[in-house]
């Protein structure tokens, strides 16, 4: 993994060029930048810890995973990354009482998947997408994750549950030149 970081009350946000060296106080160290071997690409990966109900630590969050989008060769994954992130963040934070945590790794395949977990002590409710009333103010989240998702779903875990998507690599476009050549 690339690296891994805490984001809310009393974290800082790295810069965004250089992996944090700060580890989570509730979770294991982070593994080495990128996991690969001689014949193989790197494996790419951010981890970060939000606490309880720190809404306020998702926009740090969504520009440490554009920062690392761009680093790993991918920014035009970004836009779609960093709205979908958002949208289960904000879910586990604010239907859990408990806190999050958000994996992301870039795959061989060069394709993202993010997993939200949280840690919510009620028996967990898997997410649905639901249609929300037109004069609602929330409640199209997942809706967006279904629509702009190449992927996506819930699994249980002892403590609650995890909430993933994935994206595909972008595909060329005939007739255009891919950036750098």
């Amino acid at each position: 993994m690339e690296s891994q970081q805490r984001f809310g009350v009393g974290a800082e946000l790295p810069d965004d060029d250089r992996p944090s060296d700060r580890p989570s106080d509730h979770e294991p160290a982070a593994e080495p930048e990128c996991a690969g071997g001689p014949d193989r690409a790197p494996e790419y990966g951010l981890h970060a810890v939000l606490a309880p109900a720190d809404l306020g630590a998702i926009a740090p969050l969504r520009a440490a995973l554009r920062a690392a989008l761009r680093r790993w060769g991918v920014p035009e994954l970004a836009d779609t990354a960093e709205l979908l992130a958002s949208e289960l963040l904000a879910n586990a934070l604010q239907h859990t009482g408990g806190g999050a945590a958000l994996e992301a790794r870039l795959g061989l395949d060069g394709r993202l998947r993010v997993e939200v977990r949280d840690g919510g002590a009620r028996l967990p409710q898997l997410p649905r997408p639901r249609r929300a009333p037109e004069t609602a103010t929330s409640g199209r989240g997942l809706l967006l994750v279904e629509v702009l998702a190449d992927g996506w779903g819930v699994r249980r875990h002892a403590d609650g549950k995890i909430t993933w998507f994935e994206l595909a690599p972008p595909r060329p476009q005939p007739g255009r030149r891919a950036a750098g050549a």
